[in-house]
């Protein structure tokens, strides 16, 4: 009896695991409760952002921490991982210049047949944040296809529905002439596929030339064609204070995921940030959320995301 109890006082098993890779493996936590219904993996936003949704430049909300242990008590279990040149898998981080869109894809593909196998599901969700949401997309590109045949449907959090392109020259608008036409240029020839040699000295932490080929690799991307290609079922998660990607990208990726996914989902939620919590309008409060490890993911999201999984998920 004494065990009965204690077992289910027993909360979700965290255990640290490692995927083979070139050249080091990838690493993450596996977080399952004591019976999983479902397991998704957590794929992380852009820059140096950890597995926890932390970042040395200045994130520290453990947003993906937070999120998978909301999910455990909701009997999912996940996989929130390190991406490759990042905290622990910064040893299988290529040369930027070696860096390319796709391998951050392939990682994502390779970790759903990780947390799949290691949960005993035929598949498993794909949680994308921020640019983690593109990087979801374009892991199931091809549909049903072997590549995607691991992934069971996918949760875009926060995600842009438009190119980066579009989203860099909004932020660029108010850079002042000639330097916002070079920008400007400089982004029309990235998108083409041609390297550019003579960009503004201002602008050489966007546009150094060890990073123009990846760039070439992320620019043409379009999330809204990427998720009208796909017929899986989609979760479509946005705050309405999100500083970072508005209530319009995700009303643009829900327009055109409707045409091929009956089953996506959209979902607003009021006063919600960039990192899913609770965050006035004013610029500089809805930031501080970002550093505050100790304020709770935002009511609904947790639930939200669950529901839709477990709705959703095959058995």
């Amino acid at each position: 009896m004494l065990m009965l109890t204690l077992a289910l006082l027993a909360g979700p098993v965290s255990t640290e695991i490692a995927l083979p890779a070139q050249p080091a493996p990838l690493h993450g936590t596996l977080l399952a409760p004591d019976t999983a219904t479902a397991v998704a993996v957590i794929l992380p936003g852009s820059g140096p952002t950890d597995r926890d949704g932390n970042s040395p430049i200045g994130v520290s909300a453990s947003t993906y921490r937070l999120l998978a242990e909301g999910l455990a008590a909701q009997g999912i279990a996940t996989v929130r991982i390190d991406k490759r040149g990042i905290a622990a898998s910064a040893a299988a981080g290529p040369a930027e210049t070696d860096l390319r869109f796709d391998a951050y894809v392939a990682d994502a593909r390779a970790w759903a047949d990780e947390a799949a196998g290691r949960a005993g599901k035929p598949c498993a969700w794909l949680i994308g944040h921020s640019e983690g949401a593109l990087i979801a997309l374009k892991a199931v590109e091809g549909g049903d296809g072997p590549e995607s045949s691991k992934v069971c449907g996918l949760i875009l959090l926060s995600g842009a529905g438009r190119p980066a392109g579009a989203v860099i020259r909004e932020q660029l608008a108010a850079l002042p002439e000639p330097m916002k036409a070079q920008a400007f240029s400089a982004l029309t020839e990235l998108e083409a596929g041609r390297t550019v040699a003579d960009t503004p000295p201002a602008l050489a932490a966007l546009f150094r030339p060890s990073v123009q080929p990846y760039l070439i690799s992320w620019l043409p991307l379009d999330p809204a064609v990427l998720i009208a290609a796909y017929g899986g079922p989609v979760f479509i998660g946005q705050g309405t204070a999100d500083i970072q990607v508005g209530v319009a990208d995700a009303q643009a990726l829900a327009a055109a995921a409707a045409a091929a996914a009956p089953q996506a989902t959209l979902k607003l939620w009021d006063g919600v940030n960039h990192v899913l919590k609770t965050a006035p309008a004013d610029r500089a409060a809805n930031i501080a959320a970002y550093s505050n490890p100790d304020l709770p993911l935002a009511p609904d999201v947790v639930e939200d995301v669950a529901a839709f999984i477990q709705a959703r998920t095959p058995h």
